[in-house]
C-alpha cells in the first residue's frame, strides 16, 4: 500500500521497503534522498543482495547496520550505549526497547521516553501474539521501567583530535548530516604515533609528580560512602588495563611491610620499592584500607599485577606532531584527561613560549645578512623598551663575554637575543613571526625576543616545520577528505603553501638548532640517536615549559604548565626538564623502525668552523650551565605549588 501511495502522490512518502532494501540503502545509498531514482536503485541492490545471501545472513547484516539513534549503528553498539552490557546479556524489556527503535530516532528513550516506552510495549505485545512469550511474560515486562544505564563511549585514543574534527564537521555540514547521514571522514591521524604520544605525555607528567613529592589526601571508598571494599568497581576498570597504563586502584589491606591493591580483576602487592620515590618507609605512611590511589602498571601476569604508586598530576600538558612534507597532523593531545577537561591546550591555550621564540629573532637576523659566526657581547646591558629602562638578564645570572650567534642560540643566552632584536628592529621580528603563521598578538617590545607573548602550540609547531622544509610552511590540517555514505566526494584537503624563508636561511637555522641538541640546552635529545634540531623554552617564574623539535620527517612540540598561569611548575622545571623528556619519548617511539635520515643540503656549523678564525671569550661548544641533573631517587616531599607574582619585563627570564 505504501508503494501505491507513492505512485499516486508522485513522490516518496514513506514505507515500501523490505529489510533487504533498507540494508541496501544503509550500505550503499543516501537514505535522506527520497527520490524515485534512489528507490529504484535500492530495489535493484536488494535483489542482488537476496541472490547472494540467505535471509539469516541478511538479517544479521541489517542488525549490525541499522541506526538506533545517538550515533549508534547496530544492536551491539546500542546495547553498550543504552544499557552498558553486551547484546547477549540483554533482558526482554531491554531487547524490545531497542527493537522498537528500528523505525527511527524519534523512538529514542533519551529524547522521547514516553514514545519509546509505548513502542517497546507494542513490540512486547506483538511477541505475545506471535507466541514468542507467554501472556504472563507480557504483563510482567510491560510494567517494568525503561531501566537505562547510558554509557557514553570513552575515546581513549585521540579524544581531543576527534573533538576538533566533530566541531569542524558540524559547523560545515550540520549536526544532522554528521550524526545521521553517515559521512565518511578520512583523517590524518597516525594511530601508532598517537598511542606513543598518549603514553609519553602521561609518563612525563607523572615523572613531574614524582619529582615533587607525595601529596596524599586520597579519596576513600569507606569514608566517602562510595561503596564497599568487596563490591566497589571503578570506572577505570571498564577499559583496557595493560602494561604502561595509569589506573585507579583500591587499597584492600595495609601492613607494615606491604599493601594489597585491587585493580579490576587483578591483585597487586605494593612494597617499599614501589613507592621509594615518596621518601616514605612503610605503606601505612601513605595509604590505608579503602583509599583510591593512582598506580602505573609495570607488568601483568594471570590475575596478578606488578605496580608502582603514582598520583594524579597537577600540571597539564599538550603535544602536537606534524608531518613536515604534507602539513598533516599525526598526533594531538590537548590535556592529561579529556574526561576531566575538554579544553584543548594544543589548539586553544594561549601561553608564553619563553626562549623558544628566539628562532624568529635569529631567522630575521640571518635573513638580514648575519651569520652564525658573527659575534655579539654577552655583558650587562640596559636599554629602553616601551619608554621604560629594560635590563635583560641571563638564566644563570652570568655573562659569557664575546660569543658567536651560534653559541648564543645553542646556550639560549638572553642578553644577546635582546641585543640582536634591538639591532635588527623588534617590529621586523614581529613581521617575521607573522610570516611563520603566528596569528596571536605580538607586542612590539624587546621582551618579546625572550618569548613574552602568548602563542598557540599548533601555530608554534607549524612554524618550526619551515626549517626542515627548506623555508616553506604547509598549513596544518586533520582531514584528508570527506565523502557521503555512498562515496561522493564532499571535500578534499588542498592546504595552502607559504613561502616563508629562503632555503639558505632555513638550512642555516637547522644547522644552528642542531647544535641546541648537540651541546646546548637540549642536549638530552641527543639520546634520540638520529639527526634532530629543536629549541627549549621556559617562561619567567617557571610557569610554562616548552620543547619544539624536528627530524627531517616530523616536527613535534610539547608544552607543560598549570592552567592557572600564576602557578609555577617549580624552580629548575625548565623546558629541558619538564617538556623535553616527553618530546624525546614520543620521537623515539615515532621514529622506531624507520631509517635515520640526514637533513638535506644542511652543512653542519662544525664543518664550517674551520673557515672562521674568531677571538671569543667562551668557545662555541662549551657546555651550557643548566644541563639538568638526574632526579634523586627519593626526593623530599614538596609543598603544593605556590602562586607567583605577575611577570615583569625587567625580571629574570629563564631561558630554556
Amino acid at each position: 500500500m505504501a508503494a501505491v501511495r507513492n505512485v499516486v502522490k508522485g513522490r516518496i512518502t514513506g514505507g515500501a521497503s523490505t529489510i533487504s532494501m533498507q540494508l541496501a540503502g544503509n550500505l550503499f545509498l543516501d537514505r535522506s534522498d527520497r527520490s524515485f531514482r534512489r528507490k529504484m536503485q535500492e530495489i535493484l541492490l536488494a535483489l542482488q543482495i537476496e541472490r547472494r545471501y540467505t535471509k539469516p545472513q541478511i538479517f544479521t547484516m541489517y542488525a549490525n547496520q541499522v541506526y538506533l539513534a545517538h550515533g549508534n549503528y547496530g544492536f551491539a553498539a546500542a546495547s553498550q550505549f543504552y544499557f552498558g552490557k553486551p547484546v547477549t546479556d540483554l533482558k526482554l524489556q531491554e531487547a524490545t526497547l531497542l527493537a522498537g527503535m528500528v523505525n527511527g530516532p524519534k523512538f529514542s528513550p533519551l529524547t522521547n521516553p514516553e514514545l519509546a516506552l509505548n513502542r517497546r510495549n507494542l513490540v512486547i505485545h506483538r511477541m505475545e501474539e506471535e507466541g514468542k512469550i507467554t501472556p504472563t511474560d507480557e504483563t510482567t515486562t510491560r510494567k517494568t521501567p525503561l531501566g537505562l544505564h547510558v554509557q557514553y563511549p570513552r575515546n581513549d585514543l585521540a579524544p581531543y583530535f576527534f573533538e576538533e574534527i566533530r566541531k569542524y564537521l558540524e559547523s560545515t555540514y550540520g549536526t544532522e548530516a554528521v550524526h545521521e547521514r553517515g559521512l565518511r571522514v578520512y583523517t590524518t591521524l597516525n594511530i601508532h604515533m598517537q598511542r606513543i604520544a598518549n603514553q609519553s605525555l602521561r609518563d612525563g607528567l607523572h615523572a613531574y609528580e614524582r619529582r615533587h613529592g607525595w601529596k596524599g589526601n586520597l579519596p576513600n571508598v569507606l569514608r566517602d560512602n562510595l561503596g564497599k571494599l568487596e563490591t566497589y568497581e571503578d570506572d577505570d576498570w571498564r577499559h583496557a588495563i595493560e602494561k604502561g597504563s595509569y589506573v585507579t586502584g583500591l587499597v584492600l589491606t595495609v601492613s607494615d611491610r606491604d599493601a594489597v591493591i585491587k585493580i579490576g580483576p587483578y591483585r597487586g602487592i605494593l612494597s617499599p620499592n614501589d613507592f621509594a620515590w615518596t621518601g616514605r618507609k612503610k605503606p601505612a605512611d601513605l595509604v590505608k584500607s579503602g583509599d583510591l590511589a593512582q598506580f602505573s602498571i609495570q607488568e601483568l601476569r594471570d590475575n596478578t599485577v606488578r605496580l608502582q604508586l603514582e598520583q594524579q598530576p597537577g600540571p597539564q600538558g599538550a603535544l602536537l606532531a606534524i608531518d613536515n612534507s604534507t602539513g598533516e597532523i599525526k598526533a594531538m593531545i590537548g590535556g592529561y584527561s579529556f574526561e576531566d577537561s575538554k579544553f584543548n591546550r594544543a589548539t586553544q591555550a594561549l601561553r608564553q613560549v619563553g626562549s623558544s621564540f628566539k628562532v624568529y629573532v635569529y631567522a630575521d637576523a640571518l635573513e638580514k645578512g648575519s651569520t652564525p659566526f658573527d659575534t655579539i657581547v654577552d655583558t650587562p646591558f640596559t636599554t629602553i623598551s616601551g619608554g621604560q629602562p629594560y635590563s635583560p638578564r641571563n638564566y644563570d645570572e652570568k655573562f659569557e663575554g664575546t660569543i658567536t650567534l651560534r653559541r648564543a642560540l645553542a646556550g639560549s643566552r638572553n642578553v644577546p637575543a635582546v641585543k640582536l632584536a634591538e639591532k635588527i628592529g623588534i617590529n621586523t621580528v614581529v613581521d617575521m613571526a607573522k610570516r611563520f603563521g603566528i596569528t596571536t598578538p605580538l607586542p612590539p617590545y624587546l621582551p618579546l625576543a625572550l618569548g613574552a607573548a602568548d602563542m598557540k602550540l599548533i601555530e608554534h609547531v607549524s612554524a618550526f616545520t619551515v626549517f626542515p622544509n627548506d623555508g616553506i610552511r604547509i598549513d596544518p590540517h586533520m582531514i584528508r577528505r570527506v565523502t557521503s555514505y555512498d562515496g561522493a566526494l564532499l571535500e578534499e584537503a588542498h592546504p595552502e603553501v607559504h613561502d616563508v624563508l629562503s632555503p639558505d636561511v632555513a638550512r642555516t637555522m637547522t644547522a644552528m638548532l642542531e647544535e641546541v641538541i648537540q651541546f646546548g640546552t637540549g642536549i638530552q635529545a641527543r639520546a634520540l640517536g638520529r639527526p634532530a634540531a629543536g629549541k627549549t623554552g621556559t617562561t619567567q617564574d617557571y610557569t610554562d615549559a616548552w620543547f619544539v623539535g624536528y627530524t627531517p620527517q616530523i616536527t613535534s612540540g610539547v608544552w607543560v604548565g598549570f592552567d592557572d598561569k600564576q602557578i609555577s611548575l617549580g624552580k629548575k622545571e625548565t623546558g629541558a626538564r619538564a617538556a623535553l623528556p616527553i618530546w624525546l619519548e614520543f620521537m623515539q617511539g615515532a621514529a622506531a623502525g624507520t631509517p635515520a635520515m640526514d637533513f638535506q643540503n644542511v652543512v653542519t656549523l662544525e664543518q664550517q668552523a674551520s673557515e672562521h678564525h674568531l677571538n671569543v671569550d667562551t668557545p662555541d661548544t662549551a657546555p651550557t650551565e643548566d644541563e639538568p641533573a638526574a632526579p634523586k631517587e627519593k626526593p623530599p616531599a614538596a609543598p603544593p605549588p605556590t602562586k607567583t607574582g605577575a611577570a615583569t619585563s625587567a625580571g629574570v627570564a629563564p631561558r630554556h
